[in-house]
């Protein structure tokens, strides 16, 4: 195989979305499409990537600095087309001479299956291969002419086309492949005479015809490149991908009693033999055991929940949280940077933040990790056994030993010992009679009135 690189068009200016975040950086799945274009390109085997940016999102350049560094950002200024967009990735790639996939940076659910096409194509002698898709609307897409034997003659705009070129239903996706020092060549012989003035990727499809090289054509999915280019097309991808995702869960064997009510992310990692009850968001970062039970309304993100737990109704696990096999989170319940162990239970209205729950320990209702000071975050560590009454406050750092336990109602501000119970509880008074009177004078005061 060949080397493999990829231009990542991300220069668009974005201002359909009528959104401060740039377009690209618009997630799907709880990741960037921006991210979701590079991933398809490095699971397609492209070992060199550039990422066309623009100067008006300075955000984007910086997004792909941080993932793939500086040698990876290519600037356009000032945009002058999409040939203009892709010659400003030669210097990125200089001395590079194998084949080049240029892609769009906003069609999030390209994968790495839909570039196949086009290296197929490429070892079977194109020269460069443009990738199509069949539109049931093919409306204002450019639509593609081929020849008898499939070779691309021309890429025709659908204002320019003929009714008979109109009524062809391969259009150009703007995805190609080419070997790098002939897409270079071909892109800088590009001109702007058109209305716009502006230098159009297409372009090449004649330029290399006229060298006497063979175009081809290669088909995907519609729906694999389709666009988000506003806020609707970024929902409408949305709605696809959770689609995909869930049916590939309940292939899996996980149960799903109502699967258009969950909600996922890129990396969710649910085993079969889960049971997902509805209404549930899963943010980044979760990963559900076989056995477990995600019970209605809940919401988790970069947590763990191991075989048999059950969590929920009304849950939420935020990062850190690590909920042990056969362990019970409730309804009401915030974990964050928990290790809750083996067994453990706390099953309503709760919030533990930092620290650990021993084996078959029992968090009553009402129990507070108070964790924070205003400036720093404190641990709490509850033992095996030990069982906090409702009610309690735990005033990190702390620690309630095996077996111990709390009165209901303490605050508990220093360690208990195991098997001990901790107190910490006012004096109760009782006036007689009391109530009694008080009730007599305001029922007084308010018949005076």
């Amino acid at each position: 195989m060949s080397q493999r690189a990829a231009v990542i068009m991300a220069a668009g200016q974005g201002t359909r979305m009528k959104s401060p975040t740039p377009k690209v950086l618009h997630r799907i799945g709880g990741r960037t499409m921006l991210d979701r274009a590079i991933d398809a390109v490095q699971a397609a085997g492209c070992e060199r990537v550039v990422v066309v940016c623009g100067t008006h999102s300075p955000a984007v350049a910086e997004h792909v600095r941080k993932r793939l560094g500086e040698a990876a950002v290519a600037i356009q200024d000032p945009p002058l087309g999409t040939a203009h967009a892709v010659l400003s990735a030669k210097d990125a790639l200089a001395g590079f001479t194998g084949d080049v996939i240029v892609t769009n940076a906003d069609c999030p659910l390209l994968t790495a299956g839909d570039f196949a096409p086009l290296f197929e194509r490429r070892a079977a002698g194109d020269d460069l291969v443009m990738l199509a898709f069949e539109a049931a609307d093919p409306a204002l897409y450019g639509r593609m002419i081929q020849d008898a034997d499939g070779a691309l003659l021309r890429i025709v705009e659908a204002r320019d086309a003929s009714p008979e070129e109109k009524a062809v239903r391969a259009c150009y996706s703007g995805i190609l492949c080419a070997p790098a020092g002939p897409l270079f060549d071909w892109l800088a012989a590009v001109d702007n005479n058109n209305v716009k003035a502006e230098y159009y990727i297409t372009s090449i499809v004649g330029i290399a015809n006229a060298a006497g090289k063979r175009v081809g054509v290669a088909f995907t999915s519609e729906t694999a490149v389709m666009g988000a280019d506003d806020q609707a097309g970024v929902a409408r991808a949305e709605a696809l991908w959770q689609a995909r995702a869930r049916s590939a869960l309940l292939a899996e064997g996980v149960t799903m009693t109502a699967p258009e009510t969950v909600f996922l992310s890129f990396d969710t990692q649910i085993a079969g033999g889960v049971t997902l009850e509805p209404n549930l968001v899963f943010g980044p970062g979760v990963t559900v055991e076989t056995g477990a039970v995600i019970r209605a309304f809940s919401h988790l993100e970069g947590a763990i929940v191991r075989s048999g737990a059950i969590v929920g109704p009304y849950a939420r696990l935020r990062p850190g949280a690590d909920i042990g096999e056969d362990a019970h989170i409730g309804n009401f319940v915030e974990v964050k940077k928990v290790k809750v162990g083996k067994g453990a239970k706390a099953n309503h209205l709760s919030y533990l933040g930092d620290g650990t729950i021993g084996a078959k320990a029992n968090i009553g209702a009402g129990t507070i990790f108070c964790n924070y000071d205003g400036f720093d975050k404190f641990e709490t560590h509850v033992g095996e056994g030990a069982f906090v009454g409702s009610n309690s406050s735990l005033v990190a750092p702390v620690t309630i030993g095996a077996g111990a336990y709390t009165g209901s109602g303490s605050v508990i501000t220093r360690d208990v010992a195991p098997d001990a119970l901790a107190l910490e509880r006012g004096v109760q008074s009782e006036k007689p009679g009391w109530a009694a009177r008080f009730r007599a004078m305001k029922i007084a005061r308010k018949a005076a009135k």
